[in-house]
């Protein structure tokens, strides 16, 4: 059976995109071409100060409470399950071909990377990185560049959609969205909808946001070689309201946890 030609495009620093999405990518695919990104500092203090003068400096320490806590309260259990996540995977996917071309970038949107995916000639590509790709791009591949977004679209859209629809007792609609990037934020054709039943009081999002992906990869690799095949069309999105959230809040989620707590 032919398979498709894909290019991963996501963070040199994000073991489980790098090593398990490519890994699964690899199982079904054939990868022809990785794009890791090493952000510089001033990337991370530019979207800082958007997320500013986008919600005020009130709301910013909100965004900053929330990283504090989540470094020094959540992150040490999160990446002690995601080590054991990807050690498991290792025993399910094999890892890719070691000669898969390989390109560094501080910017997936300079020209160079244009230039590598023109020349690894991808089908599809999967993005799974914090950058809005430009349309020189995301427009290289034949079929189009995808995205895995965690939350439902377009109700949660931007990158903390389970966040937000946790944090706005929307727990139906904390999932995964396979939507192929248009020049909007998370605004392109949907492809898909993923979710399975999470504990929101024992699961942080961020393993939410993983665990979807892992309960759901299966599906997902099937709708990814039907776009391939040319036998899936996007859905029907429904009228619903269409939101670009921002950064989570620390005053949301003590709220969100008291209102699980209370409910337990």
């Amino acid at each position: 059976m032919l398979k498709p030609r894909i290019a991963l495009i996501c963070h040199r620093d994000d073991a489980f995109n790098q090593d398990l999405v490519g890994r699964w990518l690899a199982s079904f695919a054939e990868l022809v071409g990785i794009v890791e990104i090493e952000e510089r500092c001033d990337v991370r203090w530019r979207r800082l100060r958007a997320e500013g003068r986008r919600v005020g400096i009130a709301r910013l320490l909100d965004v900053l409470a929330f990283r504090v806590y989540y470094r020094l309260a959540l992150a040490a259990g999160d990446s002690a399950w995601e080590r054991a996540v990807i050690a498991r995977a290792a025993d399910t996917w094999k890892a890719p071909d070691p000669t898969t071309p390989v390109l560094r970038t501080h910017n997936p949107n300079d020209d160079t990377v244009r230039a590598f995916l023109e020349r690894v000639a991808p089908d599809l590509a999967m993005a799974r990185c914090k950058w809005l790709l430009r349309r020189a791009v995301y427009s290289v591949p034949r079929l189009g560049t995808f995205v895995l977004h965690p939350g439902i679209c377009p109700q949660y859209r931007n990158a903390h959609g389970c966040f937000w629809a946790l944090a706005s007792d929307d727990p139906g609609n904390a999932g995964m969205t396979l939507l192929a990037i248009d020049d909007g934020i998370d605004t392109g054709p949907v492809y898909g909808y993923y979710r399975y039943p999470f504990d929101a009081l024992r699961e942080s999002h961020i393993r939410i946001q993983h665990r979807v992906f892992l309960e759901n990869a299966d599906a997902i690799r099937d709708r990814l070689l039907a776009i391939f095949a040319e036998r899936a069309a996007p859905l029907r999105v429904a009228d619903v309201p269409s939101r670009n959230w921002g950064q989570p809040w620390l005053s949301a989620y003590l709220r969100y946890r008291r209102k699980l707590q209370g409910n337990a």
